[in-house]
């Protein structure tokens, strides 16, 4: 009877699929193990600047999918493998997600307290600068509880960029 592993660690996961990822150009955002009946869901959620189309994460799940069939970091059990581009939905919790959003509508919750709702315009590696009510306002990432984009019905044009994630799914053994 053979053992089924049920439970790899995240972290060394991630640290496995980042340099598979990497040489797309992407960042690995997540990669998350859930069960899924008597499989496991392997959801890999990959971004980059400029955004990611489905051939791209076609491309990426295919590599992700050939390295795990040549290592055994998820082990003997069988799982499912998920990529896709993370939702809209996404907290803003680094530079680069801040930086991939400019132009897009944002609620901020502080640390000290207080919500402000703005339009970011820049964003550094320290601080985003956001347009609140037709005034400027520099927000720090460390003064940052929660941030997320709000969701635009009437976009200002010139911002026409697919707000759907790109999926590919894969069987695995």
């Amino acid at each position: 009877m053979s053992r089924r592993t049920d439970h790899t660690d995240t972290t060394s996961l991630e640290n496995f699929l980042r340099p598979v990822v990497d040489q797309f150009g992407c960042d690995l955002e997540a990669a998350e193990i859930s069960p899924a009946g008597r499989r496991r869901l392997l959801r890999v959620l990959v971004d980059r600047d400029g955004g990611i189309s489905l051939d791209d994460v076609a491309d990426v799940t295919r590599a992700i999918s050939k390295a795990l069939d040549a290592d055994d970091i998820m082990g003997d059990g069988a799982y499912t493998l998920e990529v896709s581009s993370p939702g809209v939905d996404r907290p803003l919790t680094l530079p680069r997600h801040w930086r991939r959003n400019v132009s897009r509508l944002v609620a901020v919750t502080l640390t000290a307290g207080g919500k402000l709702t703005g339009r970011i315009k820049s964003a550094s590696e320290e601080a985003a600068e956001l347009d609140v009510d037709g005034k400027r306002q520099t927000v720090a990432y460390a003064d940052v509880e929660k941030a997320k984009i709000q969701i635009e019905f009437n976009r200002p044009a010139g911002n026409d960029e697919s707000e759907t994630p790109a999926d590919g799914t894969v069987e695995e053994n």
